[in-house]
């Protein structure tokens, strides 16, 4: 992409950017060593920054304000979208951009508890927003077919669906779990490993270690680092969060794949969790301590 054209239009800016995300995933499919060296320019591209404002826009967050009491209304009510992202763009560019804490809201839930929301500002979620269209596409390269969660195109029905179709071919278990926390309490070196696997880039790294390190303003005032996890509510954690738990995805898959081929089951049906296995385990929506909105993982193949 040139980094020095022109701002397009929101229906050229949709297209440029489906079609480099559209490459990226096709890059990361064919080699799934590929480490990707040059996606700085990207986050920073005009269509990519536009797309990313419009989404934060039109998101029902939108109305909710970070720490500096800006919501995307007032943003475009003062300074106006053009000079709002010409801004942005400047400061990625000039390497001065600085992820702010995020806004602490705690959520009821039930049995009185509450979870943690962290509201970032308007300007962070712009750039997670523009981060996240850059590293999606490579990412969904490498997840497993049996993660469903808070991925394009999926959702928990789809899971539970396939857990059906499983349950009527004579798999007889499924494993219903909790990670406690889990956004709280993801390790900010193992995610950031996980990361640097895939993206060689290091002006991207170091933007998304900002995002994790930026610090939480609590209900009471007092702003508190973030030595672990993700906040719940930025836009890009969602995404961080599969990347970290990919790991446990993957440890099923390969423990289901061993068990086939001890069983003696030809690698495309064990790869389909198919073979004649007596009580057969299947793990089925792994509820991470993320309520309605649980990642199904199945362990199948």
């Amino acid at each position: 992409m040139d980094t020095g054209a022109p701002w397009p239009t929101p229906s050229e800016a949709e297209t440029r950017v489906l079609r480099m995300q559209a490459k990226l995933h096709r890059w990361a499919t064919d080699d799934h060593a590929r480490r990707f060296v040059d996606l700085f320019n990207l986050v920073a591209d005009p269509a990519f920054l536009l797309v990313a404002w419009r989404r934060v826009r039109g998101n029902r967050g939108a109305r909710s304000a970070g720490i500096d009491g800006q919501t995307a209304s007032s943003i475009e009510a003062g300074r106006g979208e053009a000079a709002f992202l010409a801004d942005l763009q400047a400061d990625l560019r000039a390497r001065t951009f600085r992820p702010l804490p995020v806004r602490e809201r705690m959520i009821p839930k039930a049995g009185g508890k509450r979870r943690r929301l962290g509201i970032p500002t308007g300007r962070d979620r712009v750039v997670q927003a523009a981060l996240k269209l850059v590293l999606e596409p490579i990412f969904e390269a490498d997840f497993a077919p049996c993660s469903y969660g808070f991925r394009p195109g999926r959702r928990t029905h789809d899971a539970i669906a396939e857990i059906h179709l499983f349950a009527s071919r004579s798999y007889e278990w499924v494993v219903d779990a909790d990670i406690s926390a889990c956004f709280d309490e993801i390790d900010h070196r193992a995610l950031l490993g996980r990361v640097r696997a895939r993206i060689g880039d290091r002006r991207v790294t170091a933007l998304v270690a900002a995002f994790l390190r930026a610090g939480i303003l609590g209900e009471d005032g007092v702003e508190r680092e973030t030595a672990t996890g993700t906040p719940q509510g930025g836009i890009l954690s969602p995404l961080l969060a599969n990347i970290a738990l990919s790991v446990l995805d993957e440890h099923f898959v390969a423990a289901w794949a061993a068990m086939g081929r001890a069983l003696g089951r030809t690698p495309a049906a064990a790869a389909h969790g198919l073979g004649r296995v007596p009580a057969r385990p299947l793990c089925g929506r792994l509820r991470r301590a993320r309520g309605r909105d649980s990642r199904a993982c199945r362990s199948r193949a």
